[in-house]
């Protein structure tokens, strides 16, 4: 089982993969901080674990390669990973995902597997690493969640009196991560996590007390989907959390348009989510004084014909 990064744990990993990744910036507007995760290298957070996950293997491990489950941008960090660092890597993706991912991942030169559904790809995985690849898995991972977390550093030097932060859960990995630094940091800060109806695998734990797995993943925010959350996740959503709050997919699409209007840049909706929710009064506004609200706008991998796609069916 995985254990969430320590202040030191993750001061390492933001030193160790400090050459490989971008240290993004934040953009205020009318009041709110936004931290766009969405210019890191591959269009998401995801290759900041995937980093300091695979620079800590040695080279016979290396050389055997690694394996990694992903609806997307995990699947292309590993991918881009294994490409930098000279080690095979293989990714496992549900035939839903979109065709241009799977592209950009086999040109970094991955062995992409598609197959039925995210619990057939957990369940290859688990095959593959049985055979001898080292997985690194999108969110119970100790290494994953330290590279996570180094966001935490970036957001608290970016915003002296941060006060609410929100982020958006799929398995439970970034906002672990970063909850545990920035609640180490600065005890204060409130943290509320955002998903999608039909991808609240968090929501649904907390509800029931324990770890469940989704029948299936509904929401267009495929990015957001985890058929399950970690132990360690769920443990830290528990403790560290305000909150996780859910909205409907008509939302985040509507919150992708708002954000486009407002910063410019074209989040997913697994990161407009949270815009939705802070728009739909889910999430209190922090008062001028009472300190600055950030949202991590964390990916940004999506089309303007996905938008318009989802606009025409959702009548947004």
């Amino acid at each position: 089982m995985s254990t969430l990064p320590t202040i030191d744990t993750a001061r390492a990993a933001r030193e160790r993969i400090a050459p490989y990744v971008r240290r993004t910036p934040t953009y205020a507007h009318e009041g709110v901080a936004y931290k766009l995760e969405l210019l890191q290298v591959t269009g998401s957070f995801k290759v900041r674990g995937a980093f300091n996950a695979a620079l800590q293997l040695d080279p016979l491990t290396r050389a055997r390669g690694v394996v990694a489950v992903s609806g997307g941008n995990h699947g292309l960090a590993v991918a881009h990973v294994g490409r930098v660092l000279g080690i095979p890597a293989t990714v496992i993706m549900p035939e839903t995902t979109p065709a241009r991912t799977v592209e950009r991942a086999r040109a970094d030169g991955a062995d992409v597997i598609l197959v039925p559904t995210i619990a057939e790809a957990f369940a290859m995985a688990d095959e593959r690493q049985a055979a001898g690849q080292s997985t690194i898995h999108p969110y119970d991972d100790t290494f994953v969640l330290a590279g996570q977390g180094t966001i935490g550093f970036e957001l608290l030097e970016d915003v002296p009196d941060l006060a609410t932060l929100i982020v958006s859960i799929g398995g439970g990995g970034l906002i672990s991560g970063i909850a545990a630094v920035v609640k180490e940091l600065r005890p204060s800060v409130r943290i509320y996590g955002v998903e999608t109806e039909g991808a609240d695998a968090m929501r649904r734990a907390l509800d029931a007390g324990a770890p469940v797995t989704m029948p299936a993943i509904t929401s267009i925010a495929k990015t957001l989907g985890a058929p399950y959350v970690a132990q360690t996740t769920f443990a830290a959503a528990q403790r560290l959390l305000e909150d996780v709050v859910v909205v409907s997919d008509a939302r985040a699409v509507e919150a992708m348009v708002a954000m486009q209007d407002a910063l410019h840049v074209l989040p997913e909706p697994a990161a407009s989510c949270c815009y939705a929710a802070l728009s739909a009064g889910l999430i209190p506004l922090d008062r001028p004084g009472d300190g600055t609200t950030a949202i991590l706008v964390c990916g940004g991998n999506v089309s303007l014909s996905d938008l318009a796609a989802w606009r025409v069916e959702m009548a947004v």
